[in-house]
């Protein structure tokens, strides 16, 4: 965020957007919302150098989460269904710390390692949204962190 003094009035670009200081009171919080960084000690710890998930306002942006053993840190061993299971409950836990709950979640990407392993992913996923449900991509990818067949990531709102 900058603030530029352009004479009569200023000027505060956030976000790439421009928005005179006079115009505050219609964006709520604009001054004061940096990025709060969210994390739980029931999650394994990030394998580089990023939050398990970040707050931004009322947003809650998670980072993409692999099948990692909260108490080892290793990615779990099993199959797609599983690996997604395990992830659920990580995001779960993430979203709890944020005092956040699926049904709070409005996007959602997958990246599988296999496309034809949507069907057991899907499945998964299936049990654990209700209608309506949040937006989701899924994509098929070359290789995913620690080895995972499967990766998730969501934003809350």
């Amino acid at each position: 965020m900058a603030l530029a003094d352009t004479g009569a009035r200023h000027r505060i670009s956030y976000a790439g957007a421009q928005v005179a200081t006079s115009d505050i009171k219609h964006f709520p919080n604009i001054l004061d919302m940096p990025l709060k960084p969210i994390s739980s000690d029931r999650l394994a710890k990030p394998v580089g150098p990023f939050s398990p998930a970040v707050r931004d306002g009322d947003r809650v942006y998670t980072s993409g989460q692999v099948a990692q053993d909260p108490a080892t840190g290793k990615l779990i061993e099993g199959s797609v269904a599983a690996q997604t299971e395990q992830i659920f409950h990580n995001l779960k836990v993430i979203l709890e710390a944020a005092d956040k709950t699926l049904a709070d979640v409005v996007k959602v990407n997958v990246y599988l390692m296999d496309i034809k392993r949507f069907g057991d992913m899907n499945e998964v996923y299936a049990k654990h949204f209700v209608a309506p449900y949040p937006a989701r991509t899924t994509v098929a990818v070359a290789a995913l962190p620690l080895g995972a067949a499967v990766e998730i990531e969501m934003i809350a709102s």
